[in-house]
């Protein structure tokens, strides 16, 4: 989605943010978006890790199935 914005864009786009927010809150609000972009990251790692868990537990528990059955 963001790759196709380019340098231009990007431009004008903190040009336009510096003249909305002004130079004094533009830093504030880099930062809050850098750390909601961190949850964010965080977040949908742990989703990840908790679904491969649950998937390699399933696998297993499958193989048990296959195992006792043979």
């Amino acid at each position: 989605m963001l790759s196709n914005i380019g340098v231009p864009g990007l431009i004008l786009i903190l040009v336009l943010a510096l003249i909305i927010f002004g130079p004094k809150k533009l830093p504030e609000i880099g930062r809050a978006f850098g750390q909601t972009l961190r949850e964010f990251k965080k977040s949908t790692r742990e989703l990840t890790s908790d679904v491969v868990e649950e998937f390699e537990e399933e696998k297993k528990e499958i193989q048990k199935l296959t195992n006792i059955t043979k």
